[in-house]
């Protein structure tokens, strides 16, 4: 299979565990230990139970302002060896009525092991600024916030 059709095939299954809200359809996605980086968090998950936690935890938020469904955009990627991929992936976040809520970019490091492809580390581009502005817009209070 060719780097970008293994690539979107993993993205299709991952969108589809994330618009699930399948925390522990989208940790089996995830090697361990797993790392989560953005410009307000670090944190590194040794299990996909773990996984399957951290990722629910944020399952409220994207009910209260509306996710439905998520969709994907390569918008860069680079094999770095023969087992490591570098990707720049957009989310759409869509709601119920299937408007654009917004979209947010990540930047994952992912390697191919024994059953697949899996993310090691995923780094938040924009996602606190654009989710905040969704919040402010539809009138919600998020934690933290």
């Amino acid at each position: 299979m060719a780097i970008r059709e293994e690539l979107e095939s993993f993205l299709d299954e991952y969108q589809s565990t994330l618009s699930a809200y399948d925390a522990e359809r989208t940790a089996a996605l995830w090697g361990t230990p797993g790392t989560i980086v953005s410009d307000d968090f670090v944190g590194a998950l040794h299990s996909r139970e773990e996984m399957a936690q951290g990722l629910a935890q944020a399952h409220p938020i994207y009910q209260t302002l509306g996710l439905a469904r998520v969709d994907h955009t390569v918008v860069d990627y680079a094999e770095l060896t023969g087992s490591l991929l570098r990707a720049r992936v957009r989310w759409h976040f869509y709601d119920s009525d299937d408007a654009l809520l917004t979209d947010s970019d990540y930047e994952y490091l992912l390697r191919r092991d024994d059953d697949g492809l899996r993310t090691y580390v995923a780094v938040a581009i924009d996602e606190a600024e654009k989710l905040a502005r969704v919040a402010a817009d539809r009138g919600v209070r998020l934690p933290g916030m």
